[in-house]
């Protein structure tokens, strides 16, 4: 038998009498009966390679009360054949914490380089000159935390849970860059179309429409939890990004900031996704406009990317 290693351990690696340690993501939980009438516990764990089956036989519900599907669990057990399929004969499995609990071994990440976006990101801001805008992005981009959060934020839940859908199904225009990193790859890609756009059409201010793509999404940042999955969290879900965006502005709003210029930034975060006809919300500057064209343009094109094109579904 050899040894446990939990560095060298992974679904693809496992095999018949090897003891396990690890993390895994569990995406299935169900309390059953067995023929005996005594009830045990099933879960599935996946982790990058694959997915395998596991029962606890022994404590079923007492173990069953450490977790829940959608976490990420430290695992305890030996690894058998049944039916000529592998499982895991469980001895323990709980909630993992801490350090051990890294949801960028379980969930889908952005191909791009983040470090590489992180650059371009600070190359962007440093496009911004006015005053009070660039010292609101200045005290937004140096908080620590708030900036691994950008890093790690998508800009949506992938779409059927774990696996995703198949290509064309249950398309959205609110289904775009669902993978951790996805925000910073979106906010950048939006920046980067504001900057060119602000070369063809001079007029409008650029310093706003480039602060605007920026923060436009950082809502993101606190709309999701992560886990085994990606999952909207409960202030993602009763108030939204946009609220949740507009609270992280307004707690760095520099005194230097003119209002009349902190409202014109704040509209352009409100209809960025387009005018709101039940509050007769309606675009009021032309760098609103544009924004919610290029968040629009970007969006539509990665979604159509991730999720296939109708004309070529069949």
């Amino acid at each position: 038998m050899r040894p446990a290693k939990e560095r060298d351990q992974s679904v693809a690696t496992l095999r018949a009498a090897e003891e396990v340690d690890c993390v895994f993501a569990c995406t299935r939980k169900e309390r059953q009966i067995s023929r005996a009438g005594t009830p045990y516990l099933t879960v599935e764990l996946r982790d990058a390679t694959g997915t395998i089956l596991a029962r606890a036989f022994r404590e079923a519900d007492v173990l069953a009360g450490g977790f829940e599907r959608g976490e990420l669990v430290r695992v305890r057990g030996r690894v058998e054949r049944f039916r000529d399929q592998l499982q895991i004969d469980l001895s323990a499995i709980a909630r993992a914490d801490g350090p051990e609990a890294d949801p960028t071994r379980f969930l889908p990440v952005a191909y791009r380089d983040l470090d590489e976006l992180d650059g371009f990101l600070e190359h962007l801001a440093r496009e911004v000159y006015d005053g009070g805008l660039k010292t609101l992005l200045e005290g937004l981009l140096g908080d620590e935390r708030l900036r691994a959060d950008i890093r790690l934020a998508p800009c949506s839940a992938p779409a059927g849970g774990p696996g995703g859908r198949p290509a064309g199904a249950g398309r959205s225009a609110s289904s775009h860059h669902a993978y951790l990193g996805g925000l910073l790859e979106h906010t950048v890609a939006v920046a980067t179309l504001a900057l060119e756009l602000c070369a063809l059409h001079p007029r409008l201010d650029r310093d706003l429409l480039i602060t605007a793509a920026i923060v436009h999404d950082l809502g993101k940042t606190r709309e999701f939890t992560y886990g085994a999955e990606i999952r909207q969290s409960r202030e993602g879900r009763l108030l939204g990004h946009i609220e949740l965006g507009l609270r992280l502005i307004a707690a760095r709003v520099p005194a230097e900031l003119q209002e009349e210029r902190r409202l014109a930034l704040e509209h352009c975060v409100i209809v960025h996704h387009g005018p709101d006809a039940a509050s007769a919300q309606r675009f009021a500057t032309a760098e609103a406009l544009a924004l919610y064209r290029l968040n629009a343009l970007d969006a539509h094109l990665k979604g159509a990317f991730e999720l296939g094109f109708p004309a070529l579904d069949g």
